[in-house]
């Protein structure tokens, strides 16, 4: 009986040992697909517009933190980038860190950016600093931005 107790609880042992290593690629599998959603929207950004980019990758349901302003939804994305007056416009970022929940159905980034832009009277303006991005998987299984 002995035998039999200490048999179940080392199979009972390497069963869950398998469902953590198989939980840990899962998750692992996760974060390369943000890693992956994350750099394709910033080579969209660069080749085909801020604007563009930014409602390709966004949710719906997407809200935006500009300049102290909380912008709700696709429509009120759309609107803040038709009424930019920078032009030539660059907007540079990677991913430092990535981290998916373990039900993987929400993930964050964070990283550093680079912004550059021409304002209506000519002058160049610069600025450095660190963005934060929240991704929700979709229905469809694709991730999309819900905060940023």
């Amino acid at each position: 009986m002995k035998k039999l107790l200490i048999i179940i609880m080392l199979l009972s042992l390497l069963i869950s040992s398998c469902s953590e290593n198989e939980k840990d690629d899962q998750v692992k599998k996760w974060k390369q697909e943000i890693e992956n959603t994350e750099l394709e929207f910033a080579d969209m950004a660069s080749k085909e517009g801020l604007q563009k980019a930014f409602l390709s990758y966004a949710a719906d349901d997407a809200v935006l933190n500009r300049n102290n302003t909380i912008l709700k939804g696709k429509e009120a994305i759309k609107d803040y980038f038709e009424n930019q007056t920078l032009s030539d416009v660059k907007l540079v970022w990677a991913p430092d860190f990535i981290e998916v929940s373990r039900s993987g159905d929400l993930g964050y980034t964070y990283g550093k950016f680079n912004f550059s832009a021409i304002d209506t009277t000519g002058n160049k303006i610069e600025a450095q600093g660190i963005f934060h991005s929240v991704w929700k998987r979709q229905a469809d299984g694709n991730w999309r931005f819900v905060w940023d």
